[in-house]
Formats: C-alpha cells, structure tokens, sequence
C-alpha cells in the first residue's frame, strides 16, 4: 500500500477558498477507481509554518501512484483547480 500526502499554500487561504479547495480533492472519491481511501483536512492554526490544505490518498502500490498521476479526472478537474488556487505545495510518496 502506498500513502500520498500533498500539502497546499493556497494563494487566498480564505474560509470559502480552503473549503471550495477540500471540496474538489474529495471529489476524486468514486470519480478516481484507484483510491483506496481518501482524506482531506483544512488548517485552522494558521501558523507561519502551515499548510492550508493536505490531501492524503491511499494507492494499493507505485503502479496505481503512477496511474493515480495522468488519471483523467484528477489531471483535468482536480490539479487544473489546485494549480490555479495554489502558491506552493509539498508532497511525500511512502509504503504503509
């Protein structure tokens, strides 16, 4: 099993913004088949060292990451919005 972690800086880290971003990545649930579990939280610490968004997906292995990465629904709806609302961001790919 495979565990990706994404962290996102949005541009605007606004309530609406943060949750309009959680609302999209929780989309790929059911439009993504290769997930096996997905989680989404917003940061409310707001600290100078947070992230506003993480996403956490679990894949069964580094195939299904390879795939999760050009899957259709993730590359034309969900990265085109996080692209567009997203100053940095951070990921970790690791076995589980």
């Amino acid at each position: 099993m495979i565990k990706h972690i994404v962290c996102f800086k949005l541009t605007d880290n606004s309530p609406e913004n943060c949750a309009k971003a959680k609302e999209v990545l929780l989309s790929m649930d059911g439009n993504v088949p290769l997930l096996r579990g997905i989680e989404v939280g917003v940061d409310f610490l707001h600290s100078g060292r947070s992230y506003d968004v993480i996403l956490q997906v679990m894949l069964d292995d580094e195939a299904a990451l390879d795939a999760y990465q050009v899957d259709p629904y993730h590359c034309d709806v969900v990265k085109k919005h996080m692209h567009a609302v997203c100053a940095t961001s951070v990921a970790i790919d690791y076995h589980i």
